[in-house]
């Protein structure tokens, strides 16, 4: 007697298992549920006009919900349907050149933006096996910290200073020096001002840089949950083009505001307060952020995710709780100083309490030989300054280092939103350690560094692109500089003789 085979059954419907619960209460973008008793956190949810939600907290009674959109649309007693998934936002190059919100949609009226995938908000950062060394340098062109500060390619890097001393305009900066580098760019503004924001994007797009970078914003009149959420949005569309091998540079603008919201929400949901009335988890929100950069291995990419997170101080006090916690999580600080800012020297970092903790390991070979001594220079050179407020009487041997010190100090100092090319700063440092740079004066000092590279550019175009791919002061390199400033201060004579035979 045969077996009978069972047919086979095809086009079974697929199941979704679905909890549905009410609201019980709604104020300043949370919402408690009640009925959902299975809920997750992160899991995401409907309500009944098809406004979105993501659980946050739950407890034997309702869950909490945050609510992504318009809470005012949301009444007592709609119905909150439950969804089998995490909360995801939209990823793909389709996003480089937009600007989007807090949860990925899109707010520059150019239309909607077709995803290649959906990425998880709080996706697990990569292991320790996945990752390696970082070795490769982030060019941020500002000369300061290209020779003093270096940041590496997957490194976590924090801008930390008071209120308008210019911590935006250093991240900025480094945005707009990868044009041409190949690198993704994605910045996150959070709580601030939407005109300051617009401001900041109208002076990239006259740089050129929307092309390769992405903005994410949720200003301060957005709802909490889309200022909350903005970081985590950022860092899943970086991971995406990490994921895919490029290099990305994702800018936290800033991170204090963010503490701020947390914390506004923490206390709505009535969680216990502790220090400066922060929720004993504040810690856990920016590492779980901080941890995500990195260097992957090649056979997972090979790509890198830099961040530069900012946070800001209250009368440069870095000791505060949120300033401390990120000082911890990065490895390294730039510290802008307000005395530095309101003397002058800009950008105003205090290299006393700046470090970047790669190191030199990631500088070119030319960066590391010029760069090696100018820190303990310019501290030198600050401490002199101070002798001489109090009427100090120096040797001419202190006069002459305060003489380059301050020649140094105009090397360093640098306008906003222009970042040099690695060959402008290795020619300019370079003629710094020639000691030739002394008998300016400040104005002619200033002309040098305005001039030099057109100058160079027009007498010797080949030793630029040189310079630009090794990034090394071989012989023949040095030589053509050597040539090259020569010829400058020959012509700035003929200048000055034409000019005083005028005069006469």
């Amino acid at each position: 007697m045969e077996s009978s085979k069972p047919e086979t059954i095809k086009n079974i419907p697929t199941l979704e298992v679905k909890e549905v619960g009410y609201v019980r209460e709604v104020k300043k973008g949370i919402a408690k549920v009640k009925g959902l008793l299975s809920c997750i956190y992160g899991q995401l949810v409907e309500f009944e006009n098809g406004i979105k939600g993501m659980v946050v907290g739950f407890n034997l009674r309702e869950a909490q919900v945050i609510v992504l959109g318009e809470e005012r649309r949301i009444n007592v007693g709609d119905k909150v349907v439950t969804f089998s998934e995490f909360f995801r936002v939209p990823v793909g190059d389709n996003f480089l050149g937009r600007i989007v919100n807090g949860i990925g949609e899109p707010i520059d009226g150019k239309g909607s933006i077709i995803a290649s995938d959906y990425y998880p908000v709080f996706k697990e950062a990569p292991g320790v096996m996945a990752r390696e060394p970082i070795t490769e340098p982030l060019l941020t062109g500002i000369k300061v910290l290209d020779f003093m500060i270096p940041i590496g390619k997957g490194q976590r890097e924090l801008i930390i200073g008071d209120r308008q001393v210019g911590k935006t305009s250093i991240a900025l900066d480094a945005v707009i020096n990868q044009k041409g580098r190949n690198v993704i760019c994605i910045y996150c503004w959070t709580g601030g001002s939407h005109t300051a924001f617009e401001s900041f994007m109208h002076r990239l797009k006259e740089k050129g840089v929307f092309p390769y970078l992405v903005a994410v914003c949720s200003s301060a009149a957005s709802p909490p949950a889309e200022q909350y959420l903005c970081p985590y949005v950022a860092a899943s569309i970086g991971e995406y083009f990490m994921c895919k091998g490029k290099d990305v540079l994702v800018v936290f603008d800033d991170l204090t505001k963010h503490a701020w919201i947390y914390r506004q929400m923490s206390l709505l949901l009535e969680r216990a307060p502790g220090r400066e009335a922060y929720p004993g988890d504040i810690f856990y929100l920016h590492s779980q952020l901080m941890e995500r950069a990195g260097r992957l291995k090649a056979e997972l990419g090979g790509g890198t995710m830099t961040f530069l997170p900012i946070v800001e101080t209250l009368q440069g006090d870095i000791t505060g709780y949120i300033q401390s916690n990120l000082v911890s999580m990065t490895d390294g600080q730039i510290y802008l100083n307000t005395g530095l800012f309101h003397e002058g020297f800009r950008p105003a970092i205090d290299l006393g309490l700046s470090v970047s903790r790669i190191g030199s390991r990631v500088q070119c070979p030319a960066i590391k030989e010029l760069g090696k001594s100018l820190r303990l220079e310019y501290a030198r050179y600050r401490e002199m300054l101070r002798l001489t407020k109090l009427r100090t009487r120096l040797s001419e041997e202190a006069l002459e280092r305060m003489k380059r010190g301050q020649t140094l100090e105009g090397i360093l100092t640098q306008d906003n939103f222009f970042p040099l090319q690695l060959s402008e700063e290795i020619i300019l440092f370079y003629a710094y350690q020639r000691k030739i740079l002394e008998v300016l004066t400040p104005p002619a000092l200033e002309k040098f560094k305005s001039d030099i590279f057109d100058f160079t550019k027009h007498l010797q175009p080949r030793l630029i692109e040189t310079i630009e791919k090794k990034g090394e002061l071989t012989a023949e390199v040095t030589t053509a500089l050597e040539g090259v400033f020569v010829e400058y201060f020959k012509k700035l004579k003929r200048a000055r003789a034409r000019g005083d035979a005028a005069a006469s």
